[in-house]
């Protein structure tokens, strides 16, 4: 693998881990490139706010409640200083890191064949995050799996055990999976439950599909990451039976059943993903015969 090292296939998915990467001096990251690549980026694609946020803020309504009160320019110009946090989605769209894009998701396809999974990932995209010192990512989950990369500043990165009522109960993580709106909500007692990683330039952490996390930014620096996310096969078809769940325990909650979690039994979740596949075949050949 060009990127990673010291990464364990049957790793990945299961539980969180730190490793080595192979990218610190990529000419990508590079901070002569940043400051071309940024500004040629859809204004859609670079997110920044305040990075003063608790661990119980909404993480994705950030640059829309927390404003930092700056222009783009001038947060980047004083990122050091100002308590800000820039946030990019699919750097991969400017051409100096489409090859870095293409590298990460080889390793990644490799690991992942490592483990027994036919096929190729999903909806890989890269996403750079550059925050003031001790900026704070809200507790939150994610749609998909994570590789995350440091390069510049330390970082603490804690981790929970996906699929665990006690951290996001399973109707939470439905409906989040379903867009209902739904969110998980952070409880200091939660805490005790996750494994804290800290982290610095050359090293990485995995985060598995779904599982809950919170970052805290060094106090002594810039923090420079990136991550790529992706989904596999395996982890398409848990949000598959997670969507079938979000239905079923909607039409059962008037008789006061509910389903089983997600994550509970393998087989049982394939089942589920199957269903929800055929149903939503359906769905689209009855479209298609409507219009």
């Amino acid at each position: 693998m060009k990127c990673f090292e010291g990464v364990h296939a049957e790793d990945l998915d299961v539980r969180p881990f730190k490793f080595s990467h192979k990218l610190m001096g990529h000419p990508a990251l590079s901070l002569a490139n940043l400051g071309e690549a940024l500004p040629a980026l859809p204004k859609d694609q670079v997110f920044y706010s305040s990075g003063v946020l608790a661990k119980d803020d909404d993480f994705d309504r950030a640059h829309l409640d927390k404003k930092n009160g700056l222009s783009l320019e001038k947060t980047i110009e004083t990122i050091r200083t100002s308590d800000s946090y820039i946030m990019v989605r699919s750097p991969e769209a400017h051409k100096s890191f489409q090859d870095l894009h293409r590298e990460l998701k080889a390793d990644v396809e490799e690991l992942m064949h490592g483990r027994g999974i036919k096929g190729e990932i999903e909806g890989s995209m890269l996403y750079l995050f550059i925050a003031s010192p001790n900026s704070v990512t809200p507790f939150h989950i994610d749609r998909y799996s994570t590789f995350l990369f440091q390069f510049a500043g330390a970082k603490e990165v804690t981790v929970f055990p996906p699929c665990d009522d006690r951290v996001v109960p399973a109707a939470t993580a439905e409906g989040f999976m379903a867009q209902s709106g739904a969110r998980p909500v952070w409880k200091p007692e939660l805490e005790s439950l996750g494994e804290c990683f800290k982290f610095k330039p050359g090293e990485a952490i995995h985060i598995p599909f779904i599982s809950g996390h919170h970052v805290k930014n060094g106090a002594s620096d810039v923090s420079i990451s990136m991550s790529i996310i992706f989904n596999t096969p395996q982890t398409m078809a848990l949000s598959r039976a997670m969507l079938f769940n979000h239905k079923l325990r909607r039409a059962l909650k008037p008789v006061g059943i509910a389903p089983r979690a997600v994550g509970s039994a393998d087989w049982r979740d394939m089942t589920k993903a199957q269903l929800w596949a055929t149903a939503a075949k359906a769905r689209h050949l009855i479209r298609g015969k409507r219009n």
